[in-house]
């Protein structure tokens, strides 16, 4: 998430801003990421990457669940009451994967031709602990990878078009949102051999 932050507050008609942001490539599960969870608001704030369900005993559920997949996020329970209520945005400017080449995993970037700035879909969750520990966590969802992506990985991250950002956050319909979780076309995508040296999954 190469960003500055002006260019997100542009891109999302932003109107609070963290009092610090650092572009970085570097996020990563189990740590920090920008998201939007309020099409009124307009805030950017900071989640746990990982969802950490109201109900879970304690942030170690988090391990397993830092992606969604969108063909049965009804029907898992840590996911199913944050996709009806609390959908949410993750800005990103690109996003990694790793493909096993010749007997090695190389990385390869993927942005949008047409894009800088995009969104995943997301979901989030809040969770406290008995001595009152607060964690906003949130997941990202993904989906069958279009034919470019597939020739790379077995999944990919559901991008929200820009005019559909406002309807993924607002709409009571899941019907509607569940239409919204799709892969993005084949012909705005751009992969790239990375520079990359360590890591799961960037973006």
């Amino acid at each position: 998430m190469t960003a500055q932050l002006d260019e997100l507050a542009g891109e999302l008609s932003l109107i609070t801003l963290p009092p610090e942001f650092e572009p970085s490539d570097q996020f990563h599960p189990g740590g920090a990421v920008p998201i939007l969870t309020d099409a009124l608001k307009r805030a950017l704030d900071f989640y746990y990457w990982g969802l950490v369900p109201s109900w879970a005993k304690d942030v170690s559920i988090a391990r397993k669940t830092f992606n969604a997949r969108a063909e049965t996020i009804m029907e898992r329970p840590a996911f199913r009451n944050a996709f009806r209520r609390r959908r949410a945005l993750i800005p990103a400017t690109s996003y990694f994967e790793w493909s096993a080449v010749s007997g090695r995993k190389i990385p390869y970037r993927f942005s949008l031709v047409d894009q800088p700035i995009f969104t995943f879909g997301a979901i989030w969750e809040y969770w406290m602990d008995a001595n009152g520990n607060e964690v906003y966590s949130a997941a990202i969802i993904t989906t069958e990878p279009n034919q470019a992506a597939a020739r790379y990985h077995s999944r990919m991250p559901v991008i929200i078009d820009r005019d559909d950002r406002d309807l993924w956050l607002m709409s009571d319909d899941i019907a509607v949102a569940s239409r919204l979780m799709k892969p993005v076309a084949s012909n705005r995508l751009r992969i790239e051999t990375a520079d990359f040296q360590w890591g799961d999954r960037l973006f």
